[in-house]
């Protein structure tokens, strides 16, 4: 069973970068052709994709936000990361990890438990 946790600070202050990890139980990152995301969900408003990275390593944005995004891999934690620079309270959101249902497909099917992020000084 693949199990995923969110981590990182719960209050970020504006301009600042939010950083979170996700840990991975159950598989390895490396897994062929599996999709590692992150998703977010302000409040009050409906999920928004932020990005993954690829069992390979490449990484893949989301136009919106790929000004401000890093996200990368410990492969000997069995971690992968999200930075995202020049917050705003406009970020301020529950995080999600997430890996893909099937190889090759981004559509997540397992899914971490969240974490809220708070964007204020």
């Amino acid at each position: 069973q693949v199990q995923l946790q969110e981590s990182g600070p719960g209050l970020v202050k504006p301009s600042q970068t939010l950083s979170l990890t996700c840990t991975v139980s159950g598989d390895s990152i490396t897994t062929s052709y599996y999709f590692w995301s992150w998703i977010r969900q302000p409040p009050g408003k409906g999920l928004e994709w932020m990005g993954v990275i690829f069992y390979d390593g490449t990484p893949y944005y989301s136009p919106s936000l790929k000004s401000r995004s890093s996200i990368s891999r410990d492969l000997s934690k069995n971690q992968f990361s999200l930075q995202l620079s020049s917050v705003t309270p406009e970020d301020t959101a529950v995080y999600y990890c997430a890996r893909g249902g099937d190889p090759w497909v981004v559509v997540p099917g397992y899914w971490g438990q969240g974490t809220q992020v708070t964007v204020s000084s």
